[in-house]
């Protein structure tokens, strides 16, 4: 399963975790220009007609249609999301349910037991069940410019010959808000209503939580909070300039551990000698299906030792969070909490 942290290299452990393999500096496929399949770059001469139903994506790549796209699939983390606004798709791909039948952290609240899946692993996209869906639409999250997360290398071209693709931007340069606004710009145009009810409360709940967290921080100085990931062999310390999640959170005045060295750039890999080079109050540890939670790490000396963990002030780390103003309020709140009850222990 990929990891945030292995983003670079996610193959290996998003965002906190990563992408297609060969792909982290070019788009999963497309055509021979370069463009994705089905869709024209904003700006440039195209044959295709101006349609009844268009957007820009992130790519800058404009889809066209003669309507509204009826059959629409998703990355399941881009699905949740437009759920929250209204629009429910018809199938998508990336983890749905875990092992238990449970719905994955990333699926929010999608009706799992409805939605159709063309592929739930790392690297495992079901071609044919895609195309005997007749798609108008794929959409997906990019960790890294212009790869569409989830869509393997190796059938890259064919899953973008079938329909046209729209790619949003979930990593830096692009903000939380700016990645919650565009979720909600895509889902009003596929018919989601942002003026319901439900809607306009998430958002108040949002903005809400993002108050409560910046005073949080302000009746608790000096707290220090780490996101981090652990594998067998390696600890990851994430770099909070390099993730919208993290970086929201200092703007908000969270004090975040930036580690000195992110080669990848997303974060700096410590064998586990070194895994106390950063002091911390609290660990936002990694909390994706599949990914060693606190119980998995207790045998690693290092990690007993570390100021948090001896504390007990480990909060979980939504590494790839869904954006929306209802999939992100529930962060802000979780960490204004941890950050109100925590000690300064490092």
């Amino acid at each position: 399963m990929p990891h945030r942290t292995s983003l670079l290299r996610r193959s290996a452990l998003a965002a906190g975790g990563v992408l297609c393999a060969g792909a982290l500096l070019t788009a999963c496929g497309g055509n021979d220009d370069g463009t994705p399949g089905g869709a024209s770059a904003a700006g440039e001469d195209t044959e295709a007609s101006e349609g009844d139903w268009s957007f820009t994506d992130d790519r800058g790549v404009t889809v066209n249609l003669d309507g509204p796209p009826e059959t629409v699939v998703a990355f399941v983390g881009a699905a949740a999301a437009l759920h929250d606004y209204g629009v429910t798709v018809d199938a998508v791909f990336g983890p749905l349910v875990t092992p238990d039948g449970e719905p994955d952290v990333q699926a929010g609240d999608l009706p799992v037991d409805e939605v159709e899946s063309v592929g739930s692993a790392w690297g495992e996209f079901n071609l044919d069940a895609y195309a005997a869906l007749e798609p108008d639409l794929l959409v997906s999250t990019m960790f890294v410019e212009d790869a569409l997360w989830y869509v393997p290398d190796d059938s890259a071209a064919k899953i973008e010959g079938l329909a046209p693709t729209v790619g949003l931007s979930v990593a830096s340069p692009s903000t939380v808000v700016e990645a919650i606004d565009r979720h909600a710009e895509l889902a009003e145009a596929l018919g989601g209503d942002l003026s319901a009810e439900a809607v306009t409360e998430a958002r108040e709940r949002f903005e809400a939580a993002a108050e409560d967290l910046r005073q949080a921080t302000e009746e608790n100085p000096g707290i220090r909070v780490m996101a981090a990931s652990g594998s067998a062999d390696l600890f990851y310390v994430s770099d909070p300039k390099a993730s919208p999640d993290l970086s929201y959170f200092a703007e908000l005045g969270v004090e975040m551990v930036v580690p000195d060295e992110a080669p990848a750039g997303f974060f700096e890999e410590l064998s586990w000698e070194n895994a106390d080079r950063y002091d911390a109050d609290i660990i936002l540890l990694d909390g994706r299906t599949g990914v060693m939670r606190a119980e998995d790490l207790a045998d690693k000396p290092t990690w007993a030792q570390l100021p948090a963990v001896r504390a007990d002030q480990i909060a979980r780390w939504t590494t790839e969070p869904r954006y929306s103003h209802a999939g992100f309020a529930p962060i802000l709140e979780d960490l204004a909490e941890a950050i109100r009850n925590a000690e300064r222990v490092a």
